[in-house]
């Protein structure tokens, strides 16, 4: 870590939320150096839209706004699909997958505009500290990074709010809506406040993407989403690109109340934290995508793939998404994925949505003259018996065994 004053121009990861508004004006105050504001776009809507004249207001000498959202689908959430990762069973990581990409555009700032040093506005107590300065490091192992939250002695969202009162930065925060969020193309995230009571249920105002489900439609509705090489192409025959696929799929499936999360996560720096997650689009295509895969793969390749799912999801949750272990098991699970082509028609219903069809005309292992009920001529049921009894032979040796004892 360089001394203060030696710093003379940062890019700030800016989100011109509480934290990161505070963060741009201290940096200027206690490193003395010019501060470029820069924000991803990654589908956050209207949430943007104030955020140049506010990084001007608060002192940064430039603000970049960059449009990440194509690219963020296709490159980032698309891979993490195809392995049908999710943290500890619950977690669809939108947070997770967004860090490295956000890492990756801001180092290309600071390079571009010949800074000596990058920040974020991650605590020193949370995940994303890990993400962003992994992604940090693998474009410039000599980075300097100011990560203020294990520097300052503001250590409480009272002294934030202070602070921010005294350099008359306006608090986004208030008594209807204290908690924090992150939201992207793919979720959106609460945590703090009232969630900080694992009891407490999160009040139904806080929810952003989805209706109640018990105020969802009473019709349910279906969708036929059709994949090539296990990504998803279009949605009820219209095709369309990565992130506009994903916006259709989180309009179709807030509509219904799909995809609500309440969770006890373990995070990386060992500490339990509660989060509550709307992520409906990717329940959706999580969904269906299993069930193209249940007619287009291979049963031990399938187990195989299933086997590393954990592990592929710490990875992403932890922050590796640029280590060399995630990168050489994504090129085993892409090409598990190069016979995942066909489509899967899913039934959205308040709150539930499960494939209720699949089928592929080029990849389908299903046959029906093998599976039927009815009767065949291409499988001897009677060769069955050999089957199960050299599968039974190691029981039958043991039961021998202990019978004798």
């Amino acid at each position: 870590m360089q001394k203060k004053g030696t710093i003379k121009k940062a890019v700030l990861a800016y989100s011109g939320g509480l934290d990161t508004s505070i963060i741009l004006k201290w940096l200027g105050e206690e490193y003395g150096c010019e501060v470029i504001a820069f924000a991803a776009d990654l589908g956050q809507g209207e949430e943007l839209d104030f955020i140049p004249e506010k990084a001007k207001n608060t002192g940064a000498s430039k603000c970049f706004i960059e449009d990440l959202r194509e690219e963020f689908v296709r490159d980032f959430v698309f891979p993490m699909f195809r392995a049908n990762a999710i943290y500890e069973g619950r977690y669809f990581l939108g947070t997770s997958i967004a860090r490295p990409l956000i890492a990756k555009k801001q180092m290309e700032i600071a390079i571009a505009e010949g800074a000596d040093a990058v920040s974020h506005g991650a605590t020193g107590k949370g995940n994303d500290q890990v993400r962003f300065e992994l992604g940090y490091y693998h474009f410039d192992p000599s980075v300097t990074v100011i990560a203020p939250w294990r520097e300052w002695d503001l250590n409480s969202r009272t002294a934030l709010e202070d602070y921010a009162k005294k350099h008359g930065i306006p608090v986004p925060t208030s008594k209807k809506n204290p908690w924090s969020s992150d939201r992207n193309l793919l979720h959106i995230s609460f945590e703090g406040d009232i969630l900080e009571d694992p009891w407490a249920e999160a009040p139904e105002h806080m929810y952003v993407l989805s209706v109640a489900p018990e105020d969802a439609p009473d019709q349910a509705e279906y969708v036929d989403i059709e994949f090539k090489n296990g990504d998803p192409i279009s949605i009820n025959g219209e095709e369309l690109s990565p992130a506009n696929l994903l916006a259709k799929l989180n309009e179709l499936g807030g509509k219904h109340g799909i995809g609500r999360v309440d969770l006890m996560e373990n995070r990386f720096v060992g500490m339990k934290s509660r989060g509550v997650y709307e992520t409906p689009g990717g329940t959706i295509l999580e969904e269906a995508h299993r069930g193209v895969e249940s007619i287009t793969m291979d049963r031990e390749v399938m187990h195989l793939r299933d086997s590393l799912v954990p592990r592929y999801a710490e990875m992403v949750y932890n922050g590796f998404w640029f280590a060399p272990e995630r990168e050489a098991l994504q090129t085993l699970i892409d090409d598990t994925q190069k016979t995942v082509n066909g489509k899967a028609r899913v039934k959205l219903y308040k709150g539930h949505c499960r494939v209720v069809g699949r089928q592929s005309d080029t990849n389908s292992l299903f046959n029906v003259d093998f599976a039927t009920f009815e009767a065949d001529e291409v499988y001897n049921q009677a060769d069955a018996e050999g089957f199960i009894k050299l599968n039974a032979l190691r029981l039958r040796i043991r039961s021998m065994m202990n019978s004798k004892g």
